[in-house]
């Protein structure tokens, strides 16, 4: 085992169990553990609706398997989190899981489920811990991993011109991935790094570094409401028709937009997914999610779909078995359409994709976030040669 053995099986009071067999009719449970408070609380409630869309498209089941999706609030918390792992793994028995958004919070959870001989399939959080050399048979990121996702945004930053890039994200582990993955491709002059708090609500003493910094241009990766806060005091500032933001799809989703309206018109950001991909997978969630929850679905919602049709491609093919084994070899097939185009497992079980440019404009008289250039093919993550499945 090569993440980290943080909590003793003995200490919980957990053994290993064996991989249930489910005869015909019976329901595979998945526990679902996510974020649905907080300044996070949309991030939870998209993931948890993007991946009932897949089941609904199987009326009820994945792959062929009837599943019944168990999903507990984390709370923002970690111990609350691992709290709700101990509870499915020793009362439920669940084997299989899946929901954790922020990489703080999986930190906790993880380990947990694959010390209780359980796999984790994650639809968000990939930090570059377990990317490495505490990989995990067990463990599968079907989103990103994190610092190829701000990789991205560097990429980004070098094409648009800016060669003086003033960097802020919050101080947890997918922040200091953020930061680290977009210093790994630009190619310009950092001028000023800067950690927030995870729970921090105002950024005028940051604002005020910017400006008297004067960058090219602002690099930020602040998720959920921090991202929605964070924006609407940019524009407040007046910075935003001075100096310019490139972000990763995280700190400016539809939700985001939603919330914080024409103050990010004209922003730059890079992702693997927008919901203008005119593939027929992406059509056809794009399609049911609307129509289901009258509301344009995030990153984090496609995301999650795509965990819940990866998971099904690989139950069919083991005929609805979660024996770890099989089930593995299954999931690394990825032999199911992505919304995202191009998606393949790297060696170390997180994925090799593609990455665009999109930037909000307006549509028909409003605003959308709009995909414009493909800016990395087949793009892997720099931890995959440390991992030794």
């Amino acid at each position: 085992m090569h993440i980290q053995r943080r909590f003793l099986m003995a200490g919980l009071g957990l053994a290993p169990l064996a991989a249930p067999s489910f005869a015909q009719g019976a329901r595979l449970k998945i526990g679902m553990i996510t974020t649905l408070s907080g300044p996070g609380g949309y991030i939870g409630q998209d993931i948890r609706d993007g991946f009932q869309i897949a089941i609904d498209q199987e009326q009820g089941r994945l792959g062929g398997q009837a599943v019944q999706v168990l999903v507990e609030d984390d709370g923002f918390r970690p111990p609350q989190g691992k709290a709700v792992a101990e509870r499915f793994l020793r009362n439920e028995r669940i084997k299989l899981f899946t929901g954790v958004i922020f990489s703080n919070i999986l930190g906790a959870v993880a380990p947990d489920v694959l010390d209780g001989d359980a796999i984790y399939v994650s639809p968000n959080a990939g930090p570059s811990n377990f990317a490495g050399r505490e990989c995990h048979r067990n463990y599968f990121v079907v989103s990103w991993q994190n610092d190829s996702l701000h990789e991205s945004a560097g990429e980004l930053a070098n094409r648009l011109g800016y060669r003086r890039m003033f960097i802020l994200a919050p101080n947890y582990q997918a922040g200091r991935d953020a930061l680290a993955g977009f210093r790994r491709l630009y190619k310009g002059e950092v001028v000023q790094e800067i950690f927030t708090r995870l729970d921090q609500t105002d950024y005028a003493a940051e604002l005020a570094q910017i400006r008297a910094a004067r960058p090219d241009a602002v690099f930020q990766f602040h998720p959920g409401g921090l991202g929605i806060a964070f924006l609407r005091q940019y524009a407040q500032a007046g910075l935003l028709a001075s100096i310019p933001q490139v972000m990763p799809a995280p700190s400016m989703d539809a939700g985001t937009l939603a919330a914080v309206g024409d103050a990010a018109e004209g922003v730059n950001l890079s992702s693997h997914w927008n919901s203008d991909f005119a593939n027929p997978a992406s059509l056809a969630f794009v399609a049911a999610f609307r129509a289901k929850h009258n509301r344009m679905p995030t990153y984090y919602a496609q995301q999650s779909y795509d965990t819940a049709r990866a998971i099904g491609a690989a139950l069919r093919q083991t005929r609805g078995s979660i024996e770890a084994n099989p089930f593995r070899t299954a999931m690394l097939r990825a032999d199911f359409a992505s919304t995202r185009g191009n998606f393949r497992f790297n060696t170390n079980q997180h994925p090799i994709q593609d990455w665009f440019s999109l930037k909000v404009e307006r549509v028909n008289g409003q605003l959308a976030i709009v995909t414009k250039d493909k800016i990395l093919e087949n793009h892997a993550d720099v931890f995959a040669a440390q991992c030794r499945i």
